[in-house]
């Protein structure tokens, strides 16, 4: 009994010291820092535009000083007096995205780029670096700021933004992620529709494991912004929609990428909602999606696919996963040999023993040969149960599977299908779903 008043004890004073350092450091109102990214293939700049600061602050309060999963950037908060770390922020961004495409060898472009940090008692020195393929600072720039600076300018709710009812509707009484939904082509008088489809969307990550087990700590907040026009701009099809976020498929001629640019617009209509992830809802029936990690997810609401593309792009900007499906035409390799990935569900072997090696079987062979067994999605009827059931039955068998992250040889894939792979199976692979339970625990830690 001694041992466990004393465990309990120890627990509470870990506790109170992390409040304790929050306190220390920080005011209950949040920062946000608008940045614009730019350059080419070969360089990269960062530019401060903006600091705003809104009452609140709804992101963690421990483990601040903490790099979780790496990113292809970070910002690192710094008292300015003693240059301690006192918070840090990863991230993903389009730009980098970019900087891999064609056209980045020969043209020059700015993207948006927002994040919240708490707001600091006292100066500090924010600096914000961004990495390559090689996990290579590509750029880094650092700015101090004094928090009473009389240009941090004060938000309040944009004035075209209903706040709808939070859900859950009770305050949470523990540690939750606060997750914003902003619709996006909606009409003013589509608003009872983006009620509905917000609850499917909500019902849609938690029908399937781990975020069933897990949406306790998950918190959302429905804000409708009323469209021009309805539905989203796709450029293939020359049809182009004026919308509240700007949104359009094609991102970099791909058809189905469904994304926005216009990323400090979506934080000024989202000013005084208290969030930390960011999903924008998109009234379509037109199959893709877009996801970003720590930035935003993207889906639309009326394809037959809707519920697994919001899953699987939730994937990407919030657990920070990776694609698992390849190509055979890859111009150049997403991710090198010499380099292993950050993201938590593909591997080039490079430092295995850093992802999912105390998972694999024992006797497992690396690379992993696919299951002769398991029929492959497209071959398999409608009515074909059991074909069905043996490709959602090979989601749970963990091995080394090659062909992932975009490429189809030289990076590896956890399972032989998995939702970070295709629509046609029901879960994540028992690699992605650690990867969502871990981050999630991150966030939430008291």
């Amino acid at each position: 009994m001694r041992r466990l008043v004393g465990f309990v004890v120890m627990l509470l004073v870990a506790a109170t010291v992390r409040a304790q350092e929050f306190e220390q450091y920080f005011e209950d109102e949040t920062l946000r820092l608008d940045y614009v990214m730019g350059g080419n293939a070969h360089q990269a700049h960062v530019y401060l535009q903006q600091a705003y600061r809104q009452k609140g602050w709804h992101g963690r309060r421990s483990r601040l000083a903490e790099t979780f999963l790496k990113g292809n950037g970070q910002i690192t908060v710094r008292d300015h007096a003693t240059q301690q770390v006192i918070y840090v922020w990863t991230f993903s961004t389009l730009f980098q995205e970019w900087q891999l495409e064609e056209e980045a060898r020969h043209t020059d472009r700015a993207f948006d780029a927002s994040y919240f940090i708490p707001m600091p008692k006292d100066t500090v020195d924010i600096t914000v670096a961004l990495f390559d393929r090689y996990q290579h600072l590509t750029t880094e720039m650092t700015h101090t700021l004094n928090p009473h600076d009389i240009l941090i300018c004060p938000l309040s709710a944009h004035p075209q933004a209903l706040h709808l009812p939070t859900v859950p509707a009770q305050q949470p009484q523990a540690p939750r992620i606060h997750i914003a939904i902003l619709s996006e082509g909606y009409t003013a008088t589509e608003q009872d529709k983006y009620a509905g489809d917000c609850q499917r969307a909500i019902q849609a990550l938690f029908e399937r494991e781990p975020f069933r087990s897990l949406q306790g700590y998950f918190c959302f907040h429905p804000v409708f912004v009323p469209s021009q026009e309805s539905g989203t701009s796709v450029p293939h099809l020359n049809a182009w929609r004026t919308t509240a976020c700007y949104t359009h498929f094609d991102t970099f001629y791909s058809e189905r990428y469904l994304t926005t640019q216009s990323i400090h617009h979506l934080y000024d209509l989202l000013a005084g909602v208290p969030f930390e992830h960011l999903i924008v809802l998109v009234n379509s029936d037109h199959y893709g999606g877009g996801g970003i990690y720590n930035q935003l997810t993207l889906t639309t609401s009326d394809h037959s696919t809707f519920k697994e593309v919001l899953v699987h792009e939730f994937g990407h900007a919030f657990g920070g996963l990776a694609d698992e499906y390849a190509y055979d035409d890859m111009d150049s390799p997403w991710y090198l040999p010499d380099t292993e990935p950050w993201e938590p569900n593909i591997t080039t072997l490079h430092d295995f023993a850093s992802k999912w090696a105390d998972m694999m079987p024992a006797g497992t062979p690396i690379p992993t040969p696919l299951d002769p067994c398991v029929p492959h999605y497209r071959s398999i009827a409608t009515g074909d149960t059991a074909s069905w059931a043996r490709l959602n039955a090979c989601v749970s068998r963990v091995g080394v599977f090659e062909g992932a992250g975009y490429q189809s040889r030289g990076c590896y894939r956890p399972a032989q299908e998995c939702r970070m792979k295709i629509n046609e199976v029901e879960n994540f692979c028992p690699v992605c779903d650690r990867a969502i339970r871990r981050i999630t625990q991150f966030y939430v830690a008291e």
